[in-house]
This record gives structure tokens, C-alpha cells and sequence, in this order.
């Protein structure tokens, strides 16, 4: 038999079997059984047939897949594990290219912020504003230029850390859910952020004060920045799944975008967490910690998350078998 007569008859079942097993749609038992038995036959006739044919890498990947949802484990235990482990980076390594995506966005928008901020004083104050900004100088003047991370309320360390932890919390939803603006409300969000940064660092630049600002800010700061950029990608896959639904229906790729944008939201909050304590109990104390400890922080967070978001993900790739769709399947070159 021909390849093309060979996918002609059987894509139905393929399509059937593969929407029960990436979009989650019920089949009966018996259904489900008969056609993970076909499944293999039709693998065993195109590797006999067609072995080096991507149908065949196709329906190997399919398989696979399948045996691994069939067998893995279900204890409660295994389900945290499971998830951290395996959902995660299987979803970001899915959506990769949001996350580059936003990181470029984020990248140029903050430089254009610091180069806007280095020629034009007014457009710091334009952005920080009035207050803020004759605060800090004020700061700057008394040999503090990160008062504004010590100065804390009577509700101490602990009241300090719940208020931060919780409004960068808030900040994440609320990128995420403005994605529902088909990623129009996300990426205003994300430019007001990103331009904010360029001209809040530059205007430490600016007092010859930017390595000890710095030394203050990124403490807390890495995570706390690269978690607004995951949290910013996770809305643009949000919104852009109405405009870019591939081989399913609007509604079809937005269910499943929404999703898994979610989870990938939820796995920020525990980096946004630790990003809070490190700003109410150890962001205070960067006046008298050696530099080389306040690296080692710095370094180490952003590594961590960095490693968990861009490296992990790929490498995990690699261990698994790669999942196909009968739409990839059909125009990959």
C-alpha cells in the first residue's frame, strides 16, 4: 500500500486517538482499548513499510505517549512530584517560543527605557515620578540609595515581606489575566514595567551610585524580574491562541491555552515567594554584607530560575519521546 492511501485510511483513528490523548476528549473503554490495539498495528505495519517516514516518527511518538499516560503513577505523592518534574517543563518547552519571544520584548523595551532615560532627565520623572524620584535622591544624599527597601513599616520583617510577596503576586495575575485582550493588555503591562526599570536603574547611573543600587535591587530582583517576564508570556499565550489556533477550533485552542498558561502562571509563585523574603529580611542588610555574598545571592537565584525556565525544559525534552501531531506531522520538511 502507498503511504499517502496508507494515512488516508487510517488518519480518523489517529486524529480520534490523539485528541483523546493531548485535548483530553472522553472515549469509552472498549473504544479507547480497540483503538491503542490498532494504533500498534498500524505502527508495526509503517516501520515495516515506511521506516523512515515521519508518519512512522509520528506514530511512534503517539504510542509512547500513550503507554507513558497509561502506566504513570497516581499517588498523591507522585502527583506533586509529577508536576514539578514533568508538566512543567513539558509545558514550557511547548510554549518556548512566547517565553523567548517576551524576553526579547522585555529586553528592547527596557533598553529603549535606559536610553530614553540617559538623554531626557524629564522622562525619568515622567515615569517614576516627582515623589519618588526626590525621595531617592534624598536617599542618595544620605548615603542610602536603597532606603526605599529598608525603610519599612511597623508591621516589621514578617508585615513587610506578606505585602511585598502578595502585590507582586496581584502584578503576575494581573499581566496573565490581561492576555484575554488577545495579549494587547499584557504587553502594556510589560511596557510600563520594562520601561520603569531602564529609567529607575539609569537614574542611579546617573548619581554614581549604580553599583551599590545594584548590589540591593538584584537580591530580590532577579527572580522578581524574570518571574513578570514568565508571567507576561503566560498571558500572550493566554490572548494570542484566539489568533493563532492551529489545527484546532478558537474555542479548542483557547481551552487548552488557558490551561496550560495557568499552570505555568502557578509554578511562578513559589520564586515569587522566596523573591519576597529575600526583599523583607535580606534586601535590608546589602549596606553591611560583603559584596561577595550579595553575588553569590544574586548569581545563585538567577541561576536557579533561569536553569528551572530555559535549560531544564530543553534538556527534558531530550529524555522524552517528542509529542507529534497528525497536523506537524503532515507539514514538518
Amino acid at each position: 500500500m502507498r503511504e499517502v492511501s496508507f494515512i488516508k485510511q487510517n488518519k480518523a483513528k489517529w486524529l480520534e486517538f490523539e485528541n483523546y490523548l493531548y485535548h483530553k476528549k472522553p472515549l469509552q473503554p472498549d473504544r479507547l482499548s480497540d483503538l491503542f490495539v490498532q494504533l500498534n498495528n498500524d505502527l508495526a505495519y509503517a516501520q515495516t513499510y515506511y521506516p523512515k517516514s515521519k508518519v512512522n516518527v509520528y506514530l511512534n511518538a503517539l504510542s509512547t505517549n500513550a503507554y507513558l499516560r497509561m502506566v504513570k503513577p497516581k499517588t498523591a505523592y507522585g502527583s506533586i512530584a509529577h508536576f514539578w518534574k514533568e508538566d512543567i517543563p513539558v509545558i514550557t518547552y511547548k510554549y518556548r517560543k512566547y517565553i523567548y519571544f517576551t524576553f526579547a520584548v522585555f529586553i528592547l523595551l527596557f533598553s529603549i527605557g535606559t536610553i530614553s532615560a540617559l538623554y531626557d532627565e524629564a522622562f525619568i520623572r515622567s515615569i517614576l515620578g516627582d515623589n519618588y524620584v526626590d525621595t531617592t535622591m534624598e536617599n542618595i544624599a544620605n548615603g542610602d540609595p536603597a532606603a526605599i527597601y529598608t525603610n519599612y513599616t511597623a508591621l516589621g520583617d514578617i508585615g513587610s515581606f506578606l505585602g511585598i510577596t502578595i502585590n507582586n503576586i496581584r502584578v503576575g495575575l494581573l499581566m496573565y489575566i490581561s492576555g484575554i485582550t488577545l495579549g494587547i493588555g499584557t504587553l502594556k503591562l510589560l511596557f510600563s514595567n520594562s520601561m520603569m526599570l531602564g529609567a529607575f536603574l539609569t537614574m542611579f547611573h546617573k548619581a554614581d551610585v549604580l553599583g551599590t543600587s545594584l548590589t540591593a535591587i538584584w537580591i530580590h530582583g532577579a527572580m522578581e524580574i524574570f518571574g513578570m517576564v514568565i508571567e507576561s508570556a503566560a498571558g500572550f499565550i493566554l490572548g494570542l491562541a484566539w489568533l493563532f489556533p492551529g489545527s484546532l477550533t478558537r474555542r479548542q485552542a483557547f481551552m487548552q491555552s488557558g490551561k496550560d498558561s495557568l499552570i505555568i502562571v502557578m509554578s511562578t509563585i513559589p520564586f515569587t515567594i522566596a523573591a519576597g523574603l529575600l526583599e523583607g529580611f535580606v534586601t535590608q542588610l546589602y549596606n553591611d554584607m560583603p559584596n561577595a555574598l550579595a553575588l553569590a545571592i544574586i548569581f545563585s537565584t538567577l541561576a536557579l530560575i533561569s536553569y528551572y525556565y530555559l535549560v531544564y525544559p530543553v534538556k527534558h525534552n531530550a529524555r522524552r519521546p517528542e509529542v507529534h501531531t497528525f497536523h506537524e506531522m503532515l507539514n514538518e520538511e
